[in-house]
């Protein structure tokens, strides 16, 4: 095991430990789909519109929530309010909810667009990564937190990534490496040290690369407003 792989490692229970204390508050309300479904109003306008863009830092995809971690929901909710991350629409409807109802929206969103009818992911990426990835993706030991398809995290406070929007994806990377702004960064210090050993070309081609491979990850259409 390489030393950064070993640091890695290490930070990452530390970091465990900061999550779920950070997120306990939501995470002892007990989430609630069926409530949760009633409050997501603020939420559908970007998150319910296939291939929705925000223009905030830049331009790019807002993300696909639907199918991802409850726990992980939770856990970039509570950042939000509490500002560990950064970003003002994020923050101001953050704000607006309490733990349970981060709790709730957490379950609505886990569950949302699943189905039985779903095929498992395999245990390995669907396509393999170029020479060059391959050397980014073991320098930056991201299958060690997020599994080796990237949809199989170690801890369900991690996020789901395999499919995910692959602008998004850079411009979550490259946030992590933005100090002394108030409107733009965040706060994790594992993301933060893997994030800084590369260029931004080299976090692009990642986020690429892992936005291409096939997820549990979706984006379902609201069929109304609220």
């Amino acid at each position: 095991m390489n030393k950064f792989l070993t640091t890695t490692c290490a930070l990452a229970g530390a970091f465990l430990a900061v999550s779920v204390a950070t997120s306990a508050l939501a995470q002892n309300a007990g989430g609630d789909a069926k409530a949760g479904q009633g409050k997501v109003a603020m939420c559908i306008g970007c998150h319910g519109i296939p291939g929705y863009q925000a223009s905030f830092p830049e331009v790019y995809k807002v993300p696909k929530i639907s199918g991802q971690g409850e726990k992980y929901i939770a856990a970039a909710l509570t950042a939000y309010r509490g500002g560990d991350r950064k970003h003002p629409t994020m923050r101001g409807i953050a704000d607006s909810l309490s733990d349970q109802d981060i709790a709730d929206v957490s379950a609505y969103y886990a569950a949302s667009g699943r189905s039985r009818d779903d095929q498992p992911l395999a245990d390995k990426p669907s396509r393999a990564p170029s020479a060059e990835v391959a050397a980014l993706l073991q320098k930056g030991a991201c299958v060690s937190c997020h599994g080796a398809n990237f949809a199989k995290p170690i801890d369900p406070g991690y996020p789901h990534l395999a499919g995910q929007n692959a602008d998004y994806l850079f411009v979550a990377l490259k946030s992590y490496k933005v100090e002394n702004n108030a409107s733009v960064g965040r706060s994790n210090g594992i993301m933060a040290g893997v994030a800084k050993q590369f260029s931004n070309a080299e976090l692009k081609a990642l986020a690429n690369y892992i936005g291409s491979i096939d997820g549990d990850l979706k984006t379902v259409p609201q069929s109304r407003f609220r």
